[in-house]
């Protein structure tokens, strides 16, 4: 499986849109600096995958993150491809007995497909669209989520030098 994490916010990016011809479009935006972050990881093969929004990116959460990916899925060995981020290289880090961490060199974010499933979760469910509170872009960041079924997380996922791996 592939690991990463992401910030999601109040804080937007205006990003094209489509309009009638001579109009100019209105995009709202605001700088409201509030985050939530979701802890993820896919596997290419199949389209399985956890998630889990957590208030912050450190050690803690990370934990929380592995214990919940090992409960769902109890029964596997499950191989984690990692950036190398401070907390998965924490002394306090707990890694569940059926999980084992493996690194991806570093400043190659294209060689983790999960990059892309941020992306895509992105373009459904955040395109130029403010946030009252921050509990909204959570609701929406776990309804986005939950529409990705596997055979999406499959098509965006599979490259050909993972997938000739197995």
């Amino acid at each position: 499986m592939f690991q990463d994490e992401a910030g999601f916010g109040r804080i937007n990016k205006p990003t094209y849109c489509w309009c009638e011809k001579g109009i100019r479009p209105s995009v709202p935006c605001h700088h409201i600096r509030e985050y939530r972050y979701v802890y993820g990881a896919v596997e290419p093969l199949t389209g399985e995958s956890c998630f889990v929004v957590m208030p912050y990116c450190n050690t803690e959460s990370i934990n929380v993150f592995l214990e919940e990916l090992s409960n769902t899925f109890p029964r596997d060995k499950i191989i984690l491809a990692c950036d190398g981020a401070a907390w998965h290289k924490s002394c306090s880090l707990i890694i569940p007995e059926n999980i084992e961490l493996i690194f991806i060199p570093p400043y190659t974010p294209e060689m983790n497909p999960i990059e892309q499933i941020w992306k895509e979760i992105r373009k459904r469910g955040f395109k130029n669209e403010v946030f009252q509170t921050l509990q909204k872009v959570v609701d929406r960041l776990c309804d986005t989520i939950c529409s990705l079924s596997n055979e999406t997380i499959k098509s965006i996922t599979g490259r050909d030098w993972i997938l000739s791996c197995f």
